[in-house]
């Protein structure tokens, strides 16, 4: 359980020619260092993460309108997308470390309705790529290879691996 949970306004804009993997890598690093520059509870690990959606080269926004969710869902709809959630691991040494899981998501094909519905419920709002795959969104995905937490926004194998490979002793 964290002792404090900063939030950080950061820039998440792509940088021009910028990929989904390296923006997402960036956006950890950045929101972790945002985070450690406001913690002043002494030596502390402090842990980051953001996700991308990414359709090819596409990097896919964090949609704030129901039209930019639906727009969002209407590229994926029938497609093969990736899902990149990188995180970032500062130890109280002050030694950093970034990493980025991978997760391949299909989507079958979505009526148009079935769009239109998803989008006004407001449940893509804020999301990576438009969807939430933990709540109704899940009902899209007809293969998934690697893991769900990835997609969630916290790929837990690799974030426990940062943690013990940096001196974290969980009991």
């Amino acid at each position: 359980m964290p002792d404090a949970v900063l939030s950080t306004d950061i820039d998440e804009t792509p940088k021009k020619g910028e990929l989904p993997r390296l923006h997402a890598l960036r956006l950890a690093a950045e929101k972790a260092r945002a985070a450690a520059s406001r913690f002043d509870g002494g030596p502390a690990y402090i842990l980051s993460a953001d996700t991308v959606v990414g359709c090819g080269r596409r990097i896919l926004p964090k949609p704030a309108t129901a039209d930019e969710v639906r727009a969002c869902l209407e590229m994926l709809s029938g497609r093969r997308h990736q899902v990149i959630t990188a995180v970032t691991l500062i130890a109280p040494s002050g030694r950093a470390v970034t990493r980025a899981a991978l997760t391949r998501v299909s989507f079958r094909r979505l009526a148009a309705g079935e769009i239109a519905s998803y989008a006004a419920g407001g449940e893509g709002l804020g999301k990576a790529g438009g969807y939430a795959i933990q709540g109704r969104a899940e009902t899209f995905v007809r293969d998934i290879a690697g893991a769900y937490s990835t997609v969630v926004g916290l790929p837990l194998a690799l974030t426990m691996g940062l943690l013990e490979g940096m001196g974290w002793r969980h009991g």
